[in-house]
């Protein structure tokens, strides 16, 4: 089996368990003198069997990303790059946002009431995010040639017991 057919697989089991577990939610109680819609006990057996096949895809999938080389480092290397450099980005941009007070009000009405300072260097804060967007326009780039080359290695690689 392919790698980008296990994640197509790991995606279907991970939908099934969350259906499972809304219809086992639905049928676990029932009204005396009533019949339950389902079987909340069986359906308890196959969200099980789906949990062990899920289990199984993401350790293999796991151990394949992990023995992938990739521009220098592994698949699972690049991937962990590419989702800190976006939580980086967002976390600057939002602490920026916040200590300029953007969405509050941003001006006293009457001298008594209290005036909001800044507890971070908004401009500096700001400088490095837009930095970061800039290196981000590069990285982006860079992300997409990863991305084109991880599908790629999906669909190219076998994947490991």
């Amino acid at each position: 089996m392919r790698l980008a057919e296990a994640l197509a697989l790991r995606a279907d089991a991970a939908r099934r368990v969350e259906q499972l577990r809304a219809r086992i939610a639905g049928s676990a109680r029932y009204q005396e003198g009533e019949t339950p819609a389902e079987d909340a006990t069986a359906l308890l057996a196959e969200v099980g069997e789906v949990l062990d096949e899920l289990e199984t895809l993401i350790r293999r999938i796991n151990r394949t990303n992990a023995a992938i080389q990739v521009e220098g480092g592994t698949l699972t290397d690049a991937l962990a790059r590419r989702d800190v450099l976006r939580l980086r980005h967002g976390l600057l941009t939002s602490a920026a946002s916040a200590a300029a007070g953007d969405g509050q009000r941003g001006y006293r009405q009457l001298r008594s009431e209290l005036k909001m300072i800044p507890a971070l260097p908004v401009a500096e804060i700001r400088r490095q995010a837009d930095d970061l967007a800039r290196q981000a326009d590069d990285l982006a780039r860079q992300v997409r040639d990863v991305d084109t080359l991880i599908q790629r290695v999906n669909w190219e690689v076998e994947l490991l017991d």
